[in-house]
């Protein structure tokens, strides 16, 4: 697999959430080396689906305190890309009916970067998946 030109690896929500909460145990030797050797990134939509989990119940911590803390500690940043690129690109992907992850992975691959995730269909179907 060849890595994006940037040197990028976005993180999927539920690997942001474990990586607030210390579960370092969940991941891979390989997520955990992409997450220590890649300058990683989110996608605006995790900040978005962060909310939606929120306000639902499933994290008790509002979104801003998770990236926050997750710049300190791992220096997260966010990614300013337009959503009418992730938009065109989410058009081509069919695979999947669930509107957070079409334009996640959208998004990492307008970049050409790494997508780290234990979602079994994105590794199945998203040839830059990482765990």
């Amino acid at each position: 697999m060849e890595r994006g030109k940037q040197s990028l690896a976005y993180l999927d929500t539920h690997i942001v959430v474990w990586l607030y909460a210390g579960l370092t145990e969940k991941f891979t030797e390989k997520a955990r080396n992409h997450i220590n050797d890649y300058d990683v990134i989110i996608s605006q939509v995790v900040r978005l689906e962060l909310q939606y989990l929120y306000e639902i119940g499933r994290i008790k911590v509002k979104p801003h305190r998770i990236i926050n803390q997750l710049a300190k500690v791992i220096n997260l940043k966010l990614s300013d890309c337009t959503l009418s690129g992730i938009i065109t690109e989410a058009l081509k992907i069919d695979w999947t009916r669930d509107v957070f992850d079409r334009l996640l992975i959208a998004e990492a691959n307008t970049k050409r970067s790494f997508f780290i995730t234990a979602d079994k269909n994105i590794i199945k179907h998203f040839k830059f998946a990482v765990w």
